[in-house]
């Protein structure tokens, strides 16, 4: 072959791999932008699979191998115990606010006096009273006097409606993926272990075991004691008769899952009781508050089990990140999704201190 021929056969080439590759970005492009909006449902519905993984099995022996029927309840039961405490703690809240704004609005609304030991609280004490005595005299002044900050909080309050009403619609998509993949876990688990080995080679499964052993200690750990402190409280709230019990319950949730004691949310609730109610049922709610705020340190062992020991920081920047990037339901994935990037890393440089130590005994 002389110059000129291999001069265009490179040419040909390299205009037939250059299409290759606008097409395949082109198709690439395009793909995501069809599945962007269930980009985050499906890593949380894997999520789910993962974690729910062991459970579904144990059921499915008990159920005489029916796997698709157990994956059918879950997903049914999920989404009931999703819906049913969203819907009476919706409901709870608006009887709550309905009426108080109905009595603004009319100038009916009656505040009555604060109490006087709330005066002899330290630094707010003093403050808190005097604009509780001017609201209970003429709340029409004290509302014209916080209008910005009024409209800011309810802004901000709206939009977190929105997203929690969006988030529980994504939540419920998850579950569903969660449960397709659940009812064929073998094939999916077969799919997994040869992508894992095209990535990582013969160390491709040791990395699906210790992402699965991740996922399921950061689900159950975080998340999973994250949502039991937030019930609690919920319930606690409910039958104290506290008002918008479900707004401080999904702050607690927050809370919780960035690592931060409910206490944060439940003290000033727990404060705010003790002006309105008697003292002991004041006194019981604020032990109640304490015990959940506190119950992590005996839950956490107890789910996370043989699960994997992660930094408070990287929790929450990994659930302050995701809930940045993707609102509510980022919250959760972003917890998830750093700590088993922080695991794979660590297990990464420890391999590499291995491999050191090892290449020094064989030295000497």
């Amino acid at each position: 072959m002389n110059e000129l021929e291999y001069s265009r056969t490179f040419e040909k080439n390299a205009m037939e791999a250059a299409i290759k590759i606008t097409m395949v970005g082109i198709l690439g492009v395009w793909t995501y932008d069809i599945v962007k909006p269930f980009i985050m449902p499906i890593i949380w519905g894997i999520i789910i699979a993962v974690a729910v993984e062991p459970f579904i099995a144990k059921c499915t022996e008990f159920a005489g191998g029916r796997r698709k029927l157990i994956a059918i309840l879950f997903t049914l039961l999920v989404i009931v115990a999703l819906i049913v405490p969203v819907v009476k703690l919706s409901t709870s809240s608006y009887d709550a606010l309905v009426p108080m704004i109905k009595n603004i609005q009319e100038k009916n609304l009656v505040i009555p006096p604060p109490p006087a030991r709330i005066e002899s609280w330290p630094i707010v004490g003093s403050y808190i009273s005097k604009i509780w005595m001017d609201a209970s005299s003429n709340i029409g002044s004290v509302l014209k006097q916080f209008a910005p900050q009024l409209k800011i909080a309810a802004g901000y309050l709206l939009g977190s409606v929105g997203g929690g009403v969006k988030a529980v619609f994504m939540f419920i998509i998850s579950v569903v993926i969660a449960s397709a993949l659940l009812t064929s876990s073998e094939k999916w688990v077969a799919v997994i272990d040869r992508i894992m080995r095209r990535f990582a080679g013969d160390r491709g499964p040791e990395m699906t075991a210790l992402s699965t052993s991740t996922i399921r200690g950061v689900m159950l750990g975080v998340v999973g004691v994250a949502i039991i402190q937030s019930v609690a409280s919920a319930i606690g709230m409910l039958i104290a008769g506290i008002p918008v019990a479900g707004l401080w319950a999904v702050l607690v949730l927050v809370c919780a899952v960035i690592q931060l004691p409910p206490i944060l949310i439940l003290g000033p609730v727990a404060a705010w009781y003790f002006t309105v109610a008697d003292t002991t049922p004041a006194t019981i709610f604020l032990v109640y508050s304490m015990i959940v705020s506190s119950s992590d340190g005996i839950l956490k062992p107890i789910l996370m089990g043989r699960g994997v020991d992660i930094p408070m920081l990287v929790i929450l920047i990994g659930a302050l990140g995701g809930m940045m990037l993707s609102g509510i339901i980022g919250l959760f994935i972003g917890a998830v999704i750093v700590a088993i990037s922080y695991t794979l890393f660590l297990a990464w440089v420890q391999e590499g201190d291995t491999s050191d130590l090892l290449k020094n005994e064989k030295a000497e």
